[in-house]
């Protein structure tokens, strides 16, 4: 963007930010630099992408908000992010392919859980097509904090901005609000269009992010395959075991999805913005050098330290998608048993879904969440105890109510899950059976109670016995 003086009259050049606000309020975008605005996106200089992205900005800055984010603008350069490096659509070949593994993939699931089929059609996605079926569900979950951020970014703005500026503002106040969900929903667009290149799934990072569809990338199967000495065929049909592992779970067990999305929507809500952050960013925005912002963005600097009750919410929420992941983990080792490369693919998937990826860290940071099974292995160990106790179904019954649901302490020691229920159903058995005699006026004293009625002292005789209306004198 220009620096250049402006020709007001003592010739003192104005403040970069006014000198902006006051082009884009009045429709004007000469001087504005295209890459400039790229940069402090964290966007490819992709001058058609560029040319589209300034005609969003002048229609967003002219129309009225849809809120304090712009999820269009987020759709939008997601599905631009998803497209680098080339996102072909999806071919009548792999779509058969992958249509077959899937449903090798329910045949294989049907002898090694106690849930039944799904009975839906397997699809094939282009990495657009996931950003397209997904979005919505991002949106759920990063409303709550990309709200916060937004508002206390434009807030912060607003305070730095001359007087001048302000009193301009005017009637087109709401273009300034725009201005930080602009900016978050192009970080967000951005972070899951990176995301779109590394997921091979629906379900890839243990949540159903598009609900009742049952999915895989034909393209990031191929990617996750590559240098492995693995054939393709494997691959593609371990990983469409575990998608349909995780259909089938959300499927069939009703109370999950919400359960799970709740947890992760609570916990959005929890985080605070740290406002001495947003104003330090606020001083320093310079359209001479974009990158500060992008950078405060990528780099989560809006997120404070996280309370003792955010840290308790991520516990159970992360105990919750180790849960899931554990309980696919386990079926996905049984059901592919016959394959020779099994034991490699449930290696390689573990080790990917506890450490992560770049994007999946890119996200993590802009929002403050981290969507990862940290006690994968923990949690799939215990599941393996608990088929060799109690059988599939069993197992698959403490799906029945989250209340069943095992607890970290439960993932710290599996072999004594068994012996920790049994007596807490015990304790709540004696407790039910008391309350129940009590209220059906059947409540008998114990010995002890009995002893110490036995030991009382016999009560005064007064020599009159007013309860039975006669004294001692008339018997």
């Amino acid at each position: 963007m220009s620096s250049n003086p402006s020709n007001n009259e003592d010739d003192t050049p104005k403040d970069p930010l006014s000198e902006m606000l006051e082009r884009l309020m009045g429709g004007n975008m000469q001087g504005i630099d295209p890459q400039e605005i790229a940069k402090a996106a964290g966007l490819p200089n992709d001058p058609q992408a560029m040319a589209m992205m300034m005609q969003q900005v002048q229609a967003m800055f002219a129309a009225r908000s849809e809120g304090p984010v712009n999820w269009s603008l987020a759709r939008d350069q997601a599905r631009r992010a998803a497209a680098t490096g080339g996102d072909p659509s999806v071919s009548s070949t792999a779509k058969r392919e992958v249509d077959d593994a899937l449903r090798l993939a329910e045949m294989w699931l049907d002898p090694v859980t106690d849930f039944p089929s799904t009975a839906l059609l397997g699809k094939a996605w282009s990495r657009a097509e996931w950003v397209e079926a997904t979005m919505d569900t991002w949106r759920r979950l990063t409303e709550p904090v990309a709200t916060s951020i937004a508002l206390a970014l434009s807030n912060a703005i607003t305070e730095q901005m001359p007087e001048e500026m302000k009193s301009m503002m005017g009637g087109a106040a709401s273009m300034l609000q725009n201005m930080g969900g602009a900016m978050f929903g192009m970080q967000l667009g951005q972070a899951v269009g990176a995301l779109s290149r590394d997921v091979v799934s629906s379900t890839d990072i243990g949540i159903p992010l598009a609900e009742h569809s049952m999915a895989l990338l034909p393209a990031n199967v191929a990617a996750f395959g590559e240098g492995l000495d693995i054939s393709d065929y494997d691959v593609r049909l371990f990983l469409a075991v575990r998608e349909a592992a995780h259909v089938r779970l959300f499927t069939q067990v009703p109370w999950l999805t919400g359960h799970l999305l709740g947890a992760i929507e609570s916990y959005a809500r929890g985080i605070h913005i740290d406002m001495s952050k947003i104003e330090e960013v606020a001083r320093d925005i310079d359209p001479s050098n974009p990158e500060s912002l992008q950078g405060a963005l990528s780099e989560g600097v809006f997120m404070p330290e996280r309370t003792a009750s955010q840290e308790a919410a991520l516990a159970r929420l992360e105990t919750t998608l180790a849960l899931v992941e554990g309980w696919v983990d386990e079926l996905s080792a049984a059901a592919t048993a016959k394959l020779e490369s099994s034991v490699a693919l449930r290696e390689m998937v573990r080790r990917r879904r506890a450490t992560g990826g770049p994007a999946e860290n890119a996200f993590a940071s802009l929002v403050g969440l981290e969507l990862r099974p940290r006690r994968l292995r923990d949690a799939a160990a215990l599941w393996e105890q608990l088929r060799q106790e109690r059988g599939i179904a069993g197992r698959d019954a403490i799906w029945q109510h989250p209340d069943l649901l095992p607890t970290p302490e439960d993932l710290d020691d599996p072999a004594g899950f068994s012996k920790r229920r049994q007596l807490a159903e015990s304790e709540d058995a004696d407790v039910d059976a008391a309350l129940e005699k009590l209220l059906a006026g059947g409540f008998e004293p114990t010995a002890n109670e009995k002893s110490q009625d036995e030991d009382a002292p016999p009560a005064a005789d007064d020599g009159d016995d007013t309860s039975s209306g006669t004294s001692d004198d008339g018997r």
